[in-house]
C-alpha cells in the first residue's frame, strides 16, 4: 500500500470519527474510556495529538540518515511505554481536553489536524524520510501508517466506551489487517473465530479479550502481534 492509499485510509478513517464526534454531548466526553485513565474526551484528545504527528515529524531537524525501521517494528516494547513516557502522554491529552473542553471544538480540532496532516501526506515524495519523536527513522509511509493504526483502535476504543457499535472504515482495516497478518488467513480466522475483520482485529489488538477456545484456535496462526500501549 503506497503513500497514496495510506493517505486515504488516514482521511477516510478520520472523516468517520469526524461524524462521530460531531454528534457527541458534553456527557458522552466525560464518560470513563477503555484507556483508563482517561475520559472519552481525554481520549479523543490524545487522537488528536496522535493525528498532528505528521506535521512534526516533517519539521523535524536534525539527520535522517542510517538504518530505517518499519511499520511494525515501530510497535516494539522499548521506552516509549514507559511509565514516565506514559505519565507524559496522559497528561497532555487531559490539558488539551480541558482547553477544548466541548465536542464542536475537538471536532473542529480533529478536521483541521487530519487535514493538514492528509495534505502533507498527498503532497510529499513517496521516499520522504523522517525521524518520529522516539527517535526512530522511518519512510513517511511506514509512519503514515502508524497513524491509521492509532486512529483506528483508539476509535475501537471510544466505541466501546460509547457502547457503540465499531464505525473502523474498510480502508483502515485493510492496513490493520497488512500488519497483523503479512502472510495471509485473514477470512479462514474469521471463520475459525465466527467474527468479521473488525472482530478479528478486535482480538489480534487486545480491544477484546480471547477465550481460551480463540486462543486455541488462533494457534499457529501467523500473527503479528504489536506492543501497543
Amino acid at each position: 500500500m503506497g503513500q497514496t492509499a495510506v493517505a486515504a485510509a488516514l482521511a477516510a478513517e478520520a472523516a468517520t470519527l469526524q461524524v462521530v464526534v460531531s454528534g457527541l454531548t458534553e456527557t458522552d466526553l466525560s464518560l470513563a474510556s477503555p484507556c483508563p485513565p482517561w475520559t472519552i474526551g481525554e481520549l479523543l484528545c490524545h487522537v488528536l495529538i496522535g493525528a498532528d504527528r505528521i506535521s512534526q515529524a516533517l519539521g523535524q531537524p536534525g539527520d535522517v540518515t542510517g538504518p530505517s525501521i518499519t511499520t511494525v517494528q515501530y510497535y516494539r516494547p522499548d521506552t516509549r511505554f514507559s511509565a514516565a513516557t506514559n505519565a507524559v502522554r496522559i497528561e497532555t491529552a487531559r490539558t488539551l481536553a480541558a482547553r477544548l473542553g466541548e465536542p464542536d471544538a475537538i471536532a473542529a480540532e480533529l478536521d483541521r489536524r487530519c487535514r493538514e496532516s492528509i495534505e502533507l501526506l498527498t503532497t510529499a515524495p513517496d521516499d520522504t524520510v523522517i525521524r518520529t519523536r522516539h527517535g526512530d527513522r522511518m519512510l513517511l509511509t511506514d509512519f503514515a501508517r502508524t497513524r491509521v493504526v492509532e486512529l483506528a483502535l483508539h476509535s475501537l476504543d471510544l466505541a466501546l466506551g460509547l457502547d457503540r457499535q465499531p464505525w473502523m472504515t474498510a480502508a483502515a482495516a485493510d492496513v490493520l489487517i497488512g500488519l497483523l497478518l503479512p502472510a495471509g488467513g485473514c477470512d479462514e480466522l474469521c471463520a475459525r473465530l465466527n467474527c468479521d475483520r473488525v472482530g478479528l482485529i478486535a482480538r489480534l489488538t487486545g480491544r477484546m479479550p480471547l477465550s481460551a477456545t480463540e486462543e486455541q484456535l488462533l494457534a499457529g496462526a501467523r500473527i503479528t502481534w504489536l506492543a501497543l500501549g
